[in-house]
């Protein structure tokens, strides 16, 4: 059996949100962990996936054609720091930039909500991995309205057609990304309520957890059914064809690490890069000019 496992791809498309879909967030269990009865059962293929990852992303790398933008969004506790410690860090740092964002400073409010993530985008053959994104600014923003004030927009965060108008130009942003080579992977890393509590728990309990959770974490607790809410709104409006979201089950991280780790390499997959090759021409040179150096 862990044969068969280890040799089919493992079928993503359940957790990948239809452009125009409707989106339920009480329709995909939190505690799913696909054919996976166990992590003992799983951690041979993450560690399979993650070994086919290096090898794409040094190809990825080499070929310098796209970018690949890594969108991470979900509540506290469900595990983006995890998946990015446990999936990415593997891969080769030189190649690799981790950008988390926190309230936005005085100079970021004096410019457009998207200003701050633009400057950080991944260049070419490099891969950006976003912690929180511009996702926020429809997530936390719509949960609390009253931050909007401190962005000096005219527009009354008030009425739906705010948010309606914030998820086109975020979806217009991330069109014009893809016509420039990019390629964007959206995760959003779905937590039961209950399993956060246990997790906030050991934060509070746990000496070398502690320095993750505050005050704010709990107070933002009680508003977790608005949270839902700006969540579906977010995914059913932000995710098309050529930049989706996928719906990672999260109550256990490992199968979150192992279905993102999934769907990372069969997107760099679907790219068929090669390392770049000299002409013969260019060998011909390099090798007149090597044995020369060498024989002298």
């Amino acid at each position: 059996m862990m044969k068969k496992n280890l040799g089919e791809r493992l079928k993503t498309i359940p957790y990948k949100i239809k452009e125009g879909a409707k989106v339920h967030l009480s329709d995909f269990d939190p505690a799913d962990t696909g054919p996976f009865k166990s992590k003992e059962e799983a951690l041979p293929r993450l560690a399979q996936d993650i070994e086919r990852m290096i090898v794409l992303q040094e190809k990825f790398y080499a070929a310098d054609s796209f970018s690949l933008l890594i969108v991470l969004q979900g509540m506290d506790c469900s595990g983006k720091d995890s998946l990015i410690k446990h999936v990415l860090s593997g891969l080769n740092p030189q190649g690799v930039e981790v950008h988390s964002f926190k309230q936005p400073t005085p100079e970021e409010l004096e410019h457009d909500f998207l200003w701050r993530y633009v400057r950080k985008l991944p260049s070419r053959g490099r891969i950006g991995i976003f912690n929180r994104s511009y996702y926020e600014e429809v997530v936390v923003t719509r949960v609390h309205p009253e931050l909007i004030k401190k962005e000096k927009i005219p527009q009354d965060p008030y009425k739906e057609k705010f948010w309606e108008k914030r998820y086109e130009a975020i979806n217009r942003f991330e069109s014009y990304l893809v016509e420039n080579g990019f390629l964007i992977i959206k995760f959003f890393l779905h937590l039961s309520k209950k399993e956060q509590d246990k997790r906030l728990a050991e934060r509070i309990e746990r000496e070398d957890k502690q320095w993750k959770i505050s005050l704010s974490d709990l107070l933002e607790r009680e508003h977790w059914q608005e949270y839902m809410f700006a969540y579906e709104r977010m995914l059913a409006h932000t995710s098309t064809e050529r930049s989706s979201w996928y719906v990672l089950p999260a109550d256990h991280k490992w199968f979150s690490q192992l279905l993102a780790a999934s769907i990372i390499v069969e997107i760099l997959e679907q790219l068929k890069l090669d390392y770049p090759r000299l002409k013969e021409e260019e060998k011909e040179k390099l090798r007149a000019l090597f044995y020369k150096k060498t024989s002298s």
